[in-house]
């Protein structure tokens, strides 16, 4: 395997203007809360007052010596506590623009116990950025982030070889790290991946392209970001049309209408919810969960306005050509699209909560915006992070990862999460607080028989 260092595939793609979500992960002391705030302030993503509030808190704390400077994680790093320790603990949501795109940025806590937190800031992601310091290579943290993002199939890895400064922007160390991320990527099965020299101290390689790094020849890491195709760009001509109903829209009492609109507006009857994946056009033939009945979309409505077609991530209101008995936990797909329905699931499990789960355990699945009980029928193992082999296991404890079957109350689409990544995973709830008690993804969900459906 090589590296993907931009080349003509990506930087003459023309740019996108769509929304991009990505995430950081990485060992502590790697530098990703510098990392994030040096990339807000250097694509001018920082409003004024805050930048000021940051370079006074940077001089009261004597950074950069007598020369002053900014300590960009101040920008990111937000929690009391993780100031006073110096460490990222929650993950921390940013939002900013450049000309071409619109991004959702998470910084990820570094440290194990806080595993759980990267969970939360990858599994939507559309790239993750993992740091890696320079002068230590990979470490067991990066292969365990490495890990997680390969079982959540995160479409693209970035992998940014930070603190090149300290390395005296020498070529050969960057390829010796270089080449133990390649070794440990290959063996997860990650495919291509990025690589990037990077100082996030110094700004080399994060938005613009160092001139001290001249025997680079990819993108910065911001160029990189502004040219990959989001997961809503690389599913929707090709995952199946799924909208998950989270209300129906009817005629409201006490609403006036012209005269002339009274009969419309009578029968007026629409699904509401956000598109999981696919692109849905007026005359598509779809099918309803449940019932299996089949039918055809008459209108797409968005905002007060009609629309030929709509696509992954818009909400909008569906009109079909028959009135059926639809509620919240509906799903609307393509005709024959829907996989068979399952009433049993094996599942990767990403353990959230301090409370251990163990077999027999009742719960809550949240599958879109369906919500159903579910029973923890059996705990098949639990993942070792540094080989990901499944070892044997009796129960699941806080930021593990590991594999369980569920017995739901009744059957769902589910689809495995390597055929679908929005369609293929829930959540799993406790019933009694609400708590979110682990994200999951389907591995293989068994179908319904007929003494099931008895």
């Amino acid at each position: 395997m090589t590296a993907v260092r931009g080349g003509d595939d990506v930087l003459d793609r023309p740019p996108l203007t769509t929304l991009f979500r990505f995430a950081t992960a990485g060992s502590v002391d790697d530098g990703k809360s510098t990392l994030v705030g040096r990339l807000l302030h250097d694509s001018k993503s920082i409003l004024a007052d805050q930048l000021d509030s940051v370079t006074r808190t940077s001089a009261e704390r004597g950074f950069g010596g007598a020369g002053g400077g900014i300590d960009f994680a101040l920008l990111t790093d937000g929690l009391r506590a993780e100031r006073e320790q110096g460490i990222t603990i929650d993950v921390a949501y940013r939002y900013f623009s450049t000309r071409s795109r619109s991004f959702i940025l998470a910084d990820c806590p570094g440290h194990v116990q806080y595993t759980r937190n990267m969970v939360t800031g990858a599994t939507t992601a559309d790239a993750v950025v993992v740091l890696i310091d320079g002068r230590n290579g990979v470490l067991e943290q990066t292969r365990r982030h490495l890990s997680v993002i390969h079982l959540l199939r995160v479409p693209h890895v970035i992998v940014a070889v930070n603190k090149i400064d300290l390395l005296d922007y020498d070529q050969t160390a960057f390829e010796d790290v270089e080449a133990d991320v390649l070794a440990v990527t290959d063996d997860l099965g990650l495919g291509a991946v990025h690589v990037i020299p990077v100082s996030a101290l110094q700004g080399d390689n994060i938005v613009g392209r160092s001139t001290r790094t001249p025997w680079y020849e990819g993108p910065s890491l911001l160029e990189l970001l502004e040219t990959l195709p989001s997961t809503d760009e690389l599913e929707a001509d090709f995952d199946s049309f799924r909208l998950p109903v989270q209300l129906v829209i009817r005629p409201q009492g006490g609403v006036t209408v012209p005269p002339t609109a009274v009969d419309e507006y009578r029968d007026y009857r629409a699904y509401a919810g956000q598109i999981a994946s696919g692109t849905v056009r007026v005359g598509d033939a779809v099918s309803v969960f449940p019932g299996g009945a089949s039918t055809v979309v008459t209108g797409i409505d968005f905002a007060g306005d009609s629309l030929d077609e709509a696509t992954t991530p818009q909400s909008v209101a569906i009109r079909l050509a028959d009135e059926f008995d639809i509620t919240r936990g509906a799903v609307i797909a393509s005709a024959g699209s829907l996989p068979r329905l399952s009433r049993d699931v094996t599942a990767a499990l990403f353990w959230l909560d301090p409370r251990p789960l163990h077999p027999g355990a009742r719960v809550l699945v949240k599958f879109g915006t369906a919500t159903l009980q579910a029973i923890v029928s059996e705990i098949t193992g639990r993942r070792d992070l540094d080989t990901l082999a499944l070892e044997p296991a009796t129960g699941l404890s806080v930021n593990d990862i590991g594999e369980a079957t569920l017995r739901l109350a009744s059957a769902l689409p589910l689809e495995a999460y390597a055929e679908n990544r929005r369609s293929g995973a829930f959540l799993v709830i406790d019933p009694q607080d609400g708590a979110t008690l682990a994200a999951a993804i389907v591995l293989a969900p068994t179908s319904v028989t007929e003494s099931d459906d008895a």
